[in-house]
């Protein structure tokens, strides 16, 4: 499993995710990512926003019904995993 590490654009703070499942959907990038590498855990739908260079900004999902349609293709993408909304 990746791991990546992310900047918080406020802070700087480092935040490292490991990285569960990619998708394009509709020439738009997601990744689905987790804190923890095992076990029941939050996860997050990052959606990239902009990409230049060696550096790709992504930002938080957050709108319901954009988590829940990107959620759907991601628990079908890992059927071994249950997801809860």
């Amino acid at each position: 499993m990746d791991k990546i590490t992310f900047t918080a654009p406020d802070t700087q703070e480092e935040i490292q995710f490991f990285c569960l499942e990619q998708t394009t959907i509709n020439n738009q990038n997601y990744l689905l990512v987790t804190e923890d590498e095992e076990g029941d855990s939050d996860a997050y739908i990052l959606r990239e926003i902009s990409s230049e260079g060696e550096d790709t900004i992504y930002e938080m999902v957050e709108e319901d019904a954009q988590l829940a349609a990107i959620g759907k293709v991601f628990s079908e993408l890992m059927e071994d995993v249950d997801f809860e909304f």
